[in-house]
């Protein structure tokens, strides 16, 4: 074992392994390496099939620095999450989350359908545990710094839209070889049975859930008291909306493809490095657009009142994309499967309940979260 790799534990390379990927990284045949380090992430793991994120920095012997990203992914049997999912669902749980999802992403041919100026990020190295668990060693994409601007939420749109039309379920194979990754829509079925149907809304309902000093404070202060009421009104629509979403066209989309996974390289800032993969099978088209419009908002990096001019724009240039690679679909069939997935997705799990028992949790927050969620309802009840 290679000193400087202890902190990846079984992970961390011998001097053969090593200087392969150094190789590899470098595009030096001959490279050796030298001093190396390794720094955790920080970031906050968003998702049970991520175990750990790591950063490794080192040098060869003849000074040239090199970088990659390390990402340990699990089975969700191994996550402590797993102690919350309720005993008789853990095993349906267990099978359906696709944690091999990103080892697929980079074993496949998606690559190759990217349009220019999207990419994924260079996989160097995986390895692959007989216990359910995995490493990727990949490309440490250093990004652009700053807010998105208009025109790059745009541009991202357009791309994703040419994505889509590429991967049209009758000219692509699903990422992963199981029946739920052929079926339109069960992705977002299953997530709304059970995060919406079983968790959200019937917190939503709940009046002590209104009645909670923070979220109560932040409604009185923004003094959107109907707020509770045109939720639980667009719960009602839930059924519908899913079959609506499904009768849809469809394709094989990004899955999670919030502006935090589209990278931005800094010494490429027209182009967008595509990350964390997620909810493998067809999804009515526009089903990308909604994590593009709100990732930023969620993480509290663009105002929720901005959400109305990155909608145009997202909107128009996603319908440009499907149509510069020969998808043509009305803009209500994009309009609808956009706003509805984003409704199912996003609408009724904005408000951060889940930090009612944190002693430290800010009326900042809950006032920021109610206003986005407001702003997500006003966006989708006219459409839904």
């Amino acid at each position: 074992m290679i000193t400087g790799l202890e902190p990846l534990g079984r992970d961390a390379l011998g001097e053969e392994d090593l200087t392969a990927l150094v190789r590899t990284i470098t595009g030096d045949p001959a490279a050796v390496a030298g001093a190396v380090r390794v720094e955790p992430v920080d970031y906050p793991i968003g998702t049970p099939s991520t175990e750990s994120l790591h950063r490794v920095f080192g040098t060869t012997l003849d000074g040239a620095d090199w970088s990659c990203f390390v990402k340990k992914l699990q089975s969700v049997r191994h996550s402590p999450i797993i102690e919350f999912v309720p005993v008789e669902y853990r095993q349906s749980f267990i099978d359906y989350m696709p944690w091999q999802l990103e080892i697929a992403v980079h074993r496949s041919g998606v690559g190759d359908l990217m349009p220019p100026g999207l990419r994924l990020a260079h996989a160097y190295r995986i390895d692959v545990y007989d216990d359910d668990r995995a490493t990727l060693w990949m490309e440490n994409v250093v990004q652009e710094w700053g807010p998105w601007p208009i025109d790059r939420f745009e541009r991202a749109a357009y791309l994703l839209g040419r994505l889509s039309a590429r991967r049209q379920p009758h000219l692509v194979e699903p990422l992963l070889d199981r029946v739920v990754s052929s079926t339109p829509g069960t992705a977002l079925r299953y997530y709304a049975e059970g995060r919406v149907m079983k968790a959200a809304l019937p917190a939503l309902t709940t009046p002590e859930t209104w009645r909670h000093p923070l979220l109560s404070a932040a409604v009185c202060h923004l003094g959107d008291h109907a707020l509770r009421d045109d939720l639980l009104a667009l719960g009602e629509r839930v059924p519908a909306v899913l079959d609506a979403l499904e009768a849809l066209p469809q394709c094989y989309q990004h899955g999670d493809a919030s502006p935090q996974n589209l990278l931005v390289p800094h010494d490429s800032p027209n182009e967008f490095v595509a990350i964390d993969w997620g909810f493998d099978c067809p999804q009515a088209v526009g089903f990308d657009l909604g994590q593009l419009l709100i990732g930023l908002a969620h993480a509290g990096e663009l105002s929720p009142e901005a959400l109305p001019a990155v909608h145009r724009v997202i909107l128009r240039g996603f319908q440009e994309g499907l149509k510069a690679d020969g998808l043509q679909v009305t803009e209500e069939e994009v309009l609808y499967g956009y706003l509805g997935s984003l409704l199912i997705r996003a609408a009724f799990t904005a408000l951060p309940l889940e930090m009612f028992g944190t002693h430290d949790a800010p009326l900042e927050l809950f006032e920021q979260r109610v206003r986005l969620t407001r702003a997500l309802v006003d966006l989708v009840s006219p459409v839904v």
